[in-house]
């Protein structure tokens, strides 16, 4: 299947660049461009997106915004976003993964590492740069969370799931892969699957970043500064 790219950036010059990347694959193709957040929000549902490259800083309505708004309509369900940003270390950033984003990755990242954020985010089975996504939460989390790192009614949510999902949890808010969980829990990849879509379904998490969220926003998980 072809990966639908939207491109959301005020800089007509790099929506060309990242134009003529992603159009370079022969599984994906860019079905529009937009220049503002509330243009992205639009041609995501009317394009059929899969994924949206959005940038943080834009005019009107800015990336966080159109977040937010596309991550919130169940019409868009299976659109994914992925936040490009010049500062890595941005509480923009994280607010944008609360609101539903599959994650980050910083402009000056390699062609193939935006690629493979572009294949990652619609294939929704792993978090884009999770040692620096994790990191960018933990900080922001530090800085703003309750005095013992939870929140009581986000905890009560974690109720829903079974041990095995808890544990499968904190893997994956430690960034490692299906594989990697599979390992360290001797099961089997498909198995961590099942046990990361159940928590996702429980949870109510579009996909992996949001559930990094909820594990520190919970205190599952806490926040360490290195």
């Amino acid at each position: 299947m072809t990966i639908r790219v939207l491109l959301a950036d005020d800089q007509a010059l790099l929506r060309s660049a990242f134009r003529v990347l992603v159009e370079s694959e022969p599984d994906m193709a860019v079905v529009g461009e937009a220049s503002d957040g509330a243009e992205a929000v639009r041609l995501a549902g009317e394009q059929n997106a899969d994924v949206v490259l959005m940038d943080i800083r834009m005019p009107g309505t800015d990336g966080l915004a159109a977040t937010r708004r596309i991550c919130s309509d169940p019409a868009l369900a299976h659109v994914h976003v992925v936040i490009l940003t010049t500062f890595e270390v941005d509480d923009y950033v994280v607010q944008a993964l609360r609101a539903g984003a599959s994650g980050f990755l910083g402009k000056g990242s390699e062609p193939e590492e935006l690629l493979n954020a572009i294949r990652v985010a619609a294939d929704g089975e792993a978090l884009l740069s999770p040692a620096a996504t994790k990191g960018l939460i933990s900080r922001f989390l530090a800085q703003g969370g309750a005095d013992d790192g939870s929140d009581p009614a986000r905890l009560e949510r974690l109720d829903a799931l079974t041990g095995r999902e808890r544990e499968v949890l904190v893997q994956v808010a430690g960034g490692h892969s299906n594989d990697e969980i599979a390992e360290r829990l001797e099961v089997s990849p498909l198995t961590v699957k099942t046990h990361v879509n159940r928590a996702m379904a429980k949870l109510g998490a579009r996909d992996r970043a949001q559930l990094v969220v909820i594990a520190y926003e919970s205190g599952l998980v806490r926040p360490r500064m290195e």
